[in-house]
């Protein structure tokens, strides 16, 4: 029904659509399986930063922000 609505609205197709629709989901969902795949590269590389120092440059960052904010 939403897709009906929305074809008719838009003047496409529904399968047009329906087909730009699992593009995007496609397109998100590899991202997100890309940077998860990414961080275990880079464990297993060795390229990871300590918890402690992590959150420490982000309270910087966000001190500085803060800070500098008008």
């Amino acid at each position: 029904e939403r897709l009906d609505r929305l074809a008719a609205d838009t003047r496409r197709s529904r399968s047009f659509l329906a087909a730009e629709a699992v593009e995007a989901y496609v397109a998100r969902e590899l991202a997100i399986v890309d940077g998860i795949n990414a961080g275990v590269d880079d464990v297993a590389g060795r390229r990871t930063v300590a918890h402690d120092d992590a959150m420490a440059e982000l309270k910087a960052v966000i001190d500085t922000a803060e800070r500098d904010e008008p």
